[in-house]
């Protein structure tokens, strides 16, 4: 077997220890690795035996130990040093390139602040370009004889006026939410057979009021307390009673002829004005109001009723919808609905 001499120890050590600079970089282990590696006592050198032929032992002196090369010891100090401050310098083995190692890192002060100056010159600008378009779509707004409405299917048309305070809606009393979108023009014929239309009450409120005059119940019911109102109304506000006129719109022309109509309003309010017409104008002008009428079951003998809305609508002089009473409501209550509706004033 060959033997260990103190300088093969020591040269393999040193060969581990620039191994571990080679591969870990780090300043740390290699003196670890340098405090392991020492060399062995003094005593020990020069007493390794070996046989001889004859049996017995000779000892062999090794030769001096060869120094280690300084240059190369400079070298890897100086790439330990590097070791931990190349990362992301482009060199990353510590060489001494051109490039340097920067503590400066992708987001900067100065780029914050041009960000900040971004984001706000553009809210200003989305601010300027909303008002601007707001002012031109208002003044067209305001400029339409016939209104604007977001949804003229749902709501109808509003007007609006220029106060102190800017352009509002003309006030009405439904408020702010608006008028819901029911009416519009129709024609119809009375019991002497004149055509009359919507325009043939302006000036006027009425009060609308769909049925059919084999209604059994609900119809003789609402017409009676129209009646009350209008008997209430002349007699607490006169003056209010002279401009309301109650209006009956038969849904079911098949059967209410004129004749049947006279008959039927014998049992009513004197202020009735009965109305009928073809099935396509009394369907159109239902449509319009969006009254529900429905046919039931016939019997064998032909007779059937007519489900329908039960509603009472309020119109004021201009033929405008004012206000909608509904079956629950005591003929007290529409008397001072329609007191408040016919006496509102804007308060601009």
């Amino acid at each position: 077997a060959t033997p260990t001499t103190p300088t093969k120890f020591y040269i393999g050590n040193l060969a581990m220890i620039r191994i571990a600079v080679g591969r870990c970089g780090l300043v740390r282990d290699a003196v670890v690795m340098a405090r392991k590696c020492r060399l062995p006592n003094k005593n020990h050198i020069g007493k390794t035996h070996r046989p001889n032929s004859g049996g017995t032992t000779s000892t062999s002196t090794p030769p001096p130990p060869t120094k280690p090369d300084t240059n190369k010891a400079a070298a890897a100090a100086s790439s330990l040093k590097h070791a931990k401050t190349s990362a992301g310098t482009g060199d990353p083995e510590g060489l001494g390139g051109s490039t340097q190692f920067s503590t400066r890192g992708p987001v900067t002060w100065p780029a914050l602040g041009l960000v900040a100056v971004a984001a706000a010159s553009a809210v200003a600008y989305y601010k300027i370009e909303r008002e601007r378009r707001l002012e031109n779509a208002m003044g067209k707004i305001v400029s339409s004889e016939s209104g604007w409405s977001p949804n003229p299917e749902l709501l109808a048309r509003r007007k609006y006026v220029r106060t102190k305070w800017g352009w509002f809606p003309k006030e009405d009393a439904f408020g702010g939410a608006g008028k819901p979108a029911i009416g519009g023009p129709w024609s119809l014929v009375d019991l002497d057979g004149n055509l009359v239309t919507n325009k043939s009450f302006e000036g006027k409120w009425t009060l609308l009021y769909f049925g059919f005059a084999r209604c059994p119940d609900i119809c003789p019911s609402e017409m009676v307390k129209v009646g009350k109102v209008m008997d209430i109304l002349k007699m607490e506000h006169p003056e209010l009673h002279k401009n309301i006129q109650p209006i009956f719109v038969s849904i079911d022309p098949a059967r209410d002829s004129l004749k049947a109509l006279r008959d039927y309003a014998k049992d009513f309010h004197p202020s009735y004005v009965f109305l009928t017409g073809a099935p396509q104008q009394v369907q159109a002008m239902a449509k319009k109001y969006r009254v529900y009428m429905s046919k039931a079951d016939e019997t064998d003998d032909g007779d059937y009723l007519v489900d329908h809305s039960i509603v009472i609508y309020c119109h004021d002089e201009t033929g405008d919808i004012a206000d909608c009473f509904t079956q629950s409501m005591r003929p007290s209550d529409v008397v001072e609905k329609v007191v408040e509706r016919m006496t509102f004033v804007p308060t601009y």
